[in-house]
């Protein structure tokens, strides 16, 4: 007997090609590895002078919501998002990929909204030329990744959501 866990609930079991998540996985493993790196920065200079850097904050926050988006879009891409499996796994065949498609098509809406509105913050900072709090630089070069990286989400959803809609 197999485990649940062990099988991929959706339609789509083939992965996609490994050219396909060059991107994502560039982006993720240089975003944690600046982060690895600026907070070991941080925490040998706390050792050694009892002072921080100041810019520590303001860059590892701007690096962990690049990570974690381009993480959502390889998730997304692979189909290895969240989702409860036990009523995924309940079901007819035709059940589950009509959750299937539901899953993709919420996760298109959902990552649609956080584009627009992603955009909008960032041209906002731009536009009224806000600048970032710790350090001084301009805001938007932290929040453009923001609507860009949402996007890159959506589209990846959108490509499940055709490939779902296209398996019988």
């Amino acid at each position: 007997m197999t485990n649940p866990s062990d099988q991929n609930p959706s339609p789509t079991n083939a992965p996609p090609a490994d050219n396909a998540l060059r991107w994502e996985d560039w982006i993720g493993a240089t975003s944690m590895g600046l982060l690895a790196l600026i907070t070991f920065a941080n925490v040998l200079a706390r050792y050694f002078t009892d002072q921080s850097f100041a810019w520590t904050e303001e860059i590892s926050t701007g690096l962990m919501v690049t990570l974690t988006l381009a993480a959502g879009a390889a998730a997304v891409a692979r189909d290895r998002h969240i989702r409860i499996e036990f009523m995924l796994l309940s079901g007819s065949a035709a059940k589950r990929k009509a959750l299937a498609l539901l899953s993709s098509l919420c996760t298109v809406i959902a990552f649609g909204l956080l584009t627009g509105f992603g955009y909008r913050f960032a041209y906002d900072d731009y536009r009224f030329e806000v600048t970032s709090p710790g350090i001084g630089l301009p805001q938007w070069w932290f929040s453009v990744w923001l609507p860009l990286l949402a996007l890159a989400v959506m589209l990846r959803a959108a490509q499940l959501f055709i490939k779902q809609w296209r398996q019988s």
